[in-house]
Order: C-alpha cells, then sequence, then structure tokens
C-alpha cells in the first residue's frame, strides 16, 4: 500500500519534489540534490517533513508504570516535558522498533515509532496494556498529527525567526526554544493553535521537531521555509535524512536493528534498564528482561562497527564483509548500511562483523559487486557536530 499522503503533499508537489513510496506513504526523497539537501543542514538548516512517523499517545494514572513493563526503559523516571530514546522487544530481546518518548505531562507520555513498524507498536502496546490492571488508555494520534522537523547549525536562529510562534500559558515561563534542553520539549503555540516543540533529531545537528495538528501543517511549513530564506534554510528528502544518519552513526529500523537484534548486539545495551524496580523495590519484570539480562552478560557472537572506506566505491546494504582484500578471505560480516559521505569525503559504512574482526584499525575489505574494497574500522559515529 503506498497511497498515503502527508498532509504536507500538496507543498512538496510545488516545490517539485522527487517522491518515492516509503513505509506505504509518498514522501520527497529530494527536491534538489541529495548532496545541496545534506551539505545544508551540515553547513545551515534543512526542513524535513516527517508526518509519515506514528505518534501513539499513552495517558492514565499508570501510564509510566505501563511503560516500564511494555519497554526496555525506565520511563516513569523520565522529568515531565523531557524525552527518551528507547525500544520495545519481543520476549527473546529482538527489537520491534526504536522509539523516542516524551513525558507531555504528569500522566500523558507521547511514544513516537517509525512509520515502517506504526501499525506493529500500536498493536503490541495496546495488548500489552490488556489484562494488566493499570489505568491507562493507549490512543493513536498518527492521522491528526503532522511532523516537521528544522536541523542544522543554524536551527535555532530559524526557529526564533518563525512568526506566529509564541510560548503556551500552560508551558514552563523560564524556558524558550534557545533554553530548551536536548531531549526535552516544549508546549507552544503557532497562530494560536497548539504545537509541540522538541529539540530531538535524527541528523546528528542541533535542531527541533515540531508535533502539530495535520490541518495547520501546511501553514507552519510555508511559514518555516519564509523563516529559514535569509538562514540558508533549504527543504530536505528522504535521501539526505538517510545520509546524515549514516554519518552520525545512528540506527535505522530494518538495518542495523530488526526483530533478530537485541539493543546490546547493536551496542546499545545502555537503553535497557535491567535495575528498573517495582513499588516494593523488588526487579521490575518487563518484556524481554530475562533474554536481555542473559544477553548483557554473554560473549557478543557479532559486534557493530564503523567501516572507513579506503578507495572511491562505497559498501551498500547487504554487501559481504571480508577479512582482507586477498582472494581466499572468508567472510566476517554484513554491511547494515553505506554510502559515500559528502561531509567526510570519503565511503563510510557501518557493519556487523565478528568480534575478533572488530578491533579498532582493524583492516577488512568489502566485497563491492564482485571487486574487494579496502576498508578499515573506525569508531562510532563518523560525524560529530562542532560545539
Amino acid at each position: 500500500m503506498t497511497d498515503l499522503r502527508s498532509p504536507l503533499h500538496d507543498e512538496h508537489v510545488a516545490l517539485g519534489a522527487a517522491l518515492t513510496a516509503f513505509a506505504g506513504w509518498q514522501m520527497p526523497l529530494r527536491y534538489t540534490s541529495d548532496l545541496a539537501e545534506h551539505t545544508a543542514v551540515r553547513t545551515a538548516a534543512g526542513l524535513f517533513d516527517l508526518s509519515h512517523m506514528g505518534e501513539i499517545e499513552v495517558a492514565g494514572p499508570d501510564a509510566g508504570a505501563f511503560l516500564d513493563r511494555a519497554l526496555v526503559g525506565d520511563l516513569s523516571g523520565l522529568r515531565r516535558l523531557g524525552a527518551r530514546y528507547t525500544m520495545i522487544v519481543q520476549p527473546d530481546g529482538g527489537v520491534i522498533d526504536d522509539l523516542v518518548v516524551y513525558r507531555t505531562g504528569d500522566t500523558a507520555y507521547l511514544v513516537v515509532a517509525n512509520a515502517s513498524n506504526h501499525d506493529v507498536v500500536l498493536a503490541e502496546l495496546r495488548e500489552r496494556a490488556g489484562g494488566t490492571g493499570l489505568d491507562v488508555q493507549v490512543e493513536d494520534r498518527s492521522a491528526a498529527t503532522a511532523l516537521v522537523a528544522v536541523q542544522g547549525p543554524r536551527a535555532l536562529a530559524v526557529v526564533e525567526a518563525l512568526d506566529g510562534l509564541t510560548a503556551d500559558p500552560a508551558g514552563p515561563a523560564d524556558v524558550t526554544p534557545a533554553t530548551l534542553r536536548y531531549y526535552a520539549c516544549l508546549p507552544m503555540r503557532f497562530d494560536d493553535a497548539p504545537v509541540l516543540v522538541a529539540r530531538t533529531g535524527y541528523t546528528g545537528e542541533d535542531g527541533f521537531e515540531f508535533f502539530v495538528a495535520a490541518d495547520r501543517a501546511p501553514a507552519l511549513w510555508r511559514a518555516l521555509l519564509a523563516a529559514g530564506a535569509e538562514h540558508g534554510l533549504v527543504p530536505a528528502g528522504l535521501s539526505a535524512r538517510d545520509s546524515l544518519r549514516l554519518e552520525a552513526g545512528m540506527p535505522l529500523y530494518g538495518n542495523e536493528l530488526d526483530r533478530t537484534t537485541t539493543p546490546h548486539d547493536a551496542g546499545l545495551g545502555r537503553v535497557v534498564r535491567l535495575d528498573k524496580v517495582d513499588a516494593d523495590g523488588a526487579p521490575m519484570h518487563f518484556v524481554g528482561r530475562d533474554a536481555l539480562a542473559a544477553r548483557a552478560v554473554s560473549a557478543p557472537a557479532r559486534v557493530l562497527v564503523g567501516l572507513q572506506g579506503l578507495g572511491r566505491r562505497a559498501a551498500r546494504h547487504g554487501y559481504d564483509v571480508l577479512a582482507s582484500t586477498a582472494p581466499d578471505a572468508p567472510v566476517v560480516g554484513t554491511v547494515t548500511s553505506g554510502a559515500p559521505s559528502p561531509t567526510l569525503g570519503y565511503p563510510v559504512a557501518m557493519a556487523y562483523v565478528t568480534p575478533e574482526m572488530s578491533a579498532e584499525g582493524a583492516e577488512l575489505a568489502v566485497d563491492v559487486r564482485g571487486r574487494r574494497e579496502p576498508v578499515r574500522v573506525v569508531p562510532l559515529p563518523f560525524y560529530r557536530r562542532p560545539r
């Protein structure tokens, strides 16, 4: 099914975007060129339509306690208007989806799921809420919600220039976009309608995400383009978003994460809170806890690493990683994501390899359409924004 359209579909068409089918949606792949859009986000700012993402509200007196049991993280301990990266897993620890959860009120949370996993995450949360005796409601807000992101070193300047953005009387009086912490959110008003502004993103740059009613999205989009004109803001598509997140070493579901992968496999064991306790101080059971507790103390079968290409040809998803460029070198892993890095000027990739091949500086190879291209194991992320 590829007939879902963003509330901003007509805006993209008017801007001449090349559209592509993605997770059942028609979304902009690019507007001008992948390189121009990528570079704009690294040097100025880019405007992204993320309305294909899933927004699920979890609310009620026991919402925090429920999420502690349904997800791997500690959500009841999340501060009000804070955000947390977390995951929902199967009983065997395999990742169903990686999520960002915002605590929008004392008893209300917003769970943001990947577009491709929206339906399964919604179904899992509803199933896990059933029969618990907890006072919690799980409601899908995706169709009514648009999500727009401004990313880049000039993101704050764009937001501060946005005409129509004002403080919400219900929000904290001492917080503005400029003082909003990373991984936090702020209720505001745009043209006197509610908008939730979050300082989060998926590019490795500073940035803000706007959760707004779907029918208000076109006006917000146009206002952001106008506000960003003098700051170098350009609309950016999915292609630039992917190359930006790869440089920043951020996982993509379906590439670095899937149901055969645990958080620990992906180097993200830190998001698993095995120290969660219930009201009586006893270890809290959550879905996947036993499997993840065992995985946390076991030797890994594979390790996610960064690979720097030493030639000009880029590794791509699914390519074999080899122990060396020798003709008889064995396969030691698989590339999960790879592309030329516009910022760094050489190819980069992420790959799962055997532990003995994962040491920083190890010289390996990737089979790129029959040619053994040399690569070197390097730390992730490949790129960190200047502070």
